[in-house]
């Protein structure tokens, strides 16, 4: 990618005339919006790597597994990659009384949750990845309008802050996904109720608490099919960062979610636990907690007052990477912790920083919606694709210790895409 020979663009703030929240009403965006990520993303973390996983094991048994669960992720992956993007599209042209965001956050999350619900029900392996494609399509249809919250309404003094609460609210809801989803591994059908539950309740009640102002009278620009095709993929000459920042983002969370992802496999069979891995799984999500809480707390808002983020991010992908080769030093349980622990402490500094550094690199303040579902695909896919990398990389490629390997050197390939990024400090 060249760099922009021009001066880069200004960093993007709210909409020329729209105002942007303060005080309470900023306090109540920020309670309500961490609730509502939270809860997508229990899902991602109780279904791909456990609920799913279990699911496919029962049906196909312990020699088809591997396979068998890249083939659904795979193309469950294909369906994340491609909501998100259009549902920005679809959420910037949008007029209603309601705003531009939450029809299509709440259309989404309804989808999601019955296809979830599905889910249990499905009798065989088509069927299950249908119905997990749905569930990608409506949740990720819901997350690309729901991101756009932060660059529509947060000044950008603030965004420090509301990136740490945003990312507190995503990995929290992947971690104790995972305790979930092993807490209910005999009763898979009430894991998935409960989800889809939460999910509901959560987005039900951001929205309801923060409206956003109608935009019925606002003008629609003409849609042009070229332009719209161009939208996906903003000029790498015009907006280097932007596309720096995307593969920081794409590297570093694969890295994590290639060993996280595949978690019950790896304790399964690499550790060793066989039938007493799901046991294990809470200790470990809990064991990435105690690093992802303080990390995240503290970088998001130290960021803000610093005025500074790609050091906390170029960091905290770096410490992703060398955490994961942890387990090939010390191959059992007390390797594992160690590693969710320093893992944690990347990624909540991570999570803490990088949407808040995303939200300055925009391209246009007119489509803060599309482009941020283009970057997301640089989170949402690795999360659903890691497993099927996972597998074909333990397969092909020499088992467990390459697979830390790679993900190691995916860490470091992340960090060094943000030390590109030149308009941000």
């Amino acid at each position: 990618m060249s760099r922009a020979t021009s001066n880069p663009p200004a960093p993007p703030s709210a909409p020329t005339g729209e105002p942007e929240p303060t005080g309470r009403a900023l306090r109540r965006l920020m309670a309500c919006i961490g609730p509502a990520n939270l809860s997508i993303a229990l899902v991602w973390g109780a279904v791909p790597g456990i609920l799913l996983a279990l699911q496919v094991q029962r049906m196909v048994g312990e020699q088809a597994k591997v396979g068998t669960l890249a083939l659904v992720t795979t193309v469950g992956a294909v369906f994340a990659m491609t909501a998100q993007p259009i549902a920005g599209v679809v959420s910037d042209r949008t007029r209603s009384r309601f705003g531009p965001r939450a029809p299509w956050i709440v259309a989404g999350t309804v989808t999601g949750a019955a296809a979830l619900v599905a889910m249990a029900f499905m009798p065989s392996i088509p069927l299950l990845m249908a119905a997990w494609c749905v569930v990608q399509l409506g949740y990720n249809f819901a997350m690309g309008p729901l991101s756009a919250v932060m660059p529509d309404r947060v000044p950008v003094q603030k965004r420090g802050l509301f990136s740490a609460v945003f990312g507190l609210g995503t990995m929290l809801g992947s971690l104790f996904g995972q305790i979930l989803a092993a807490t209910f591994e005999q009763r898979i059908t009430l894991a998935y109720i409960v989800l889809a539950t939460l999910t509901a309740i959560a987005v039900t009640v951001f929205v309801i608490l923060n409206p956003d102002r109608s935009n019925q009278d606002e003008p629609r620009e003409p849609f042009r099919t070229g332009e719209f095709l161009r939208g996906f993929a903003p000029s790498p000459r015009m907006y280097p960062d932007f596309w720096w920042v995307f593969l920081g983002r794409l590297f570093t969370y694969l890295a994590y979610f290639l060993v996280f992802g595949y978690k019950l496999y790896i304790l399964q069979d690499y550790i060793g636990l066989h039938d007493e891995a799901v046991d294990h799984v809470p200790a470990l999500a809990l064991a990435t907690v105690a690093g992802i809480l303080p990390a995240t707390v503290i970088c998001g808002p130290l960021s803000d007052r610093l005025g500074r983020r790609k050091i906390f991010v170029i960091a905290s992908a770096a410490l992703i990477g060398c955490s994961l080769v942890i387990p090939l030093v010390v191959p059992d349980m007390t390797g594992m912790l160690a590693m969710g622990f320093t893992a944690g402490l990347g990624f909540g500094c991570f999570q803490g920083v990088d949407t808040a550094l995303i939200s300055q690199v925009l391209p246009s303040e007119q489509s803060f919606a599309k482009d941020l579902g283009v970057v997301n695909v640089a989170s949402t896919l690795p999360q659903v694709l890691a497993p099927a990398i996972s597998g074909a990389v333990v397969l092909a490629l020499g088992g467990f210790r390459t697979l830390f390997l790679a993900a190691a050197a995916f860490g470091l390939i992340g960090a060094a895409a943000v030390l590109r990024v030149r308009s941000v400090r």
